[in-house]
């Protein structure tokens, strides 16, 4: 792993995944804090997704907590990798990566939204043994378990669609560059409206999203398709068993609606289900001040639940 510091943008870092690429990593407040909590974006996403969050939450917090953000392998300044890795539980596995290397030691608490959701369903799975212990908490953000093509926006994915597109980004890829010019001036609106709920759009917002979209390689867009669709973690919930959880998502969420949060938290023994009304998909950008609310009570919680195990072995 290597360093360097930037003071306006946190302390950045770059983890090899086992595979050999490249994780870009951000981490924010210091190395001694007795808590970290780690942030992981959704598809076509990237750190700066988290930057209004991330601007409450560094008002709330000083000493108390460490907050690390990093990008999803083809994704913002990570490395991109073959076509064939881009699944959820290869993200769940580069998480793993990230906080062997970053967050060795220590409590963390786990926040993702949408297909970062969904990655920290995989790790769970994958990674049992450190729920309840290393991993005191987690926060589900506009996720799913599975289901993802039965409701919503969802619905306008199907395989054979998915199929096409996948093999002729990966035949033609520069045809399938200027096509993408194209998909952004016809479908761009729409993605915005449909990630900002029932509000008027933010400017800032419609600039991050706006250049997110412009960014995102087309093998990246196409190449978690297939995964996001054969999504299904139902039977890991049971796993977390009374785990501090948070399952947020708005009322005008239409890629993810919010009755799959209802199923989530139904499924939680430790859930705190809330639902902010008139937000969309992209409402930790939207309403960061509620969000960020919220992540601070599941913190506060992981940390009361770790000290009441530590009370009780002592």
């Amino acid at each position: 792993m290597s360093e360097n510091f930037a003071d306006l943008d946190g302390r950045r870092a770059t983890v090899v995944a086992d595979d050999g690429v490249p994780i870009a990593v951000r981490s924010f407040g210091s190395v001694d804090a007795p808590l970290t909590v780690v942030f992981v974006h959704g598809h076509c996403l990237h750190t700066e997704s988290w930057s209004f969050l991330r601007d409450h939450l560094l008002r709330s917090w000083d000493t108390d907590a460490r907050m690390v953000f990093y990008d999803h392998r083809g994704h913002g300044e990570s490395g991109h990798a073959h076509h064939d890795t881009y699944t959820i539980d290869q993200l769940a596995t580069d998480l793993d990566a990230v906080l062997r290397a970053v967050a060795p030691i220590g409590t963390i608490v786990l926040v993702g939204h949408s297909m970062g959701a969904m990655v920290l369903l995989a790790y769970a799975r994958l990674f049992p043994a450190t729920i309840g212990h290393r991993v005191a908490g987690i926060g589900l953000i506009a996720g799913a378990a599975g289901g993802i093509a039965e409701v919503g926006l969802g619905r306008l994915l199907n395989r054979r669609a998915v199929a096409s597109l996948q093999r002729a980004v990966v035949r033609a890829p520069r045809a399938m560059q200027a096509s993408k010019r194209f998909s952004r001036w016809i479908f761009g609106p729409l993605l915005r409206e449909a990630g900002a709920g029932t509000r008027r759009v933010n400017p800032r917002i419609v600039a991050i999203a706006t250049a997110v979209l412009n960014e995102t390689p087309l093998l990246t867009v196409s190449g978690f398709l297939d995964s996001l669709l054969d999504f299904d973690e139902a039977h890991t919930l049971g796993k977390l068993g009374d785990l501090p959880a948070l399952v947020l998502a708005g009322s005008a969420d239409l890629m993810v609606p919010f009755t799959h949060s209802v199923v989530l938290a139904s499924q939680l023994a430790g859930a705190e289900l809330v639902r902010i009304e008139g937000a969309g998909h992209s409402v930790i950008l939207e309403r960061a001040e509620e969000v960020a609310h919220s992540i601070t009570a599941l913190v506060d919680r992981a940390g009361a639940s770790v000290r009441g195990r530590y009370a009780v072995a002592g």
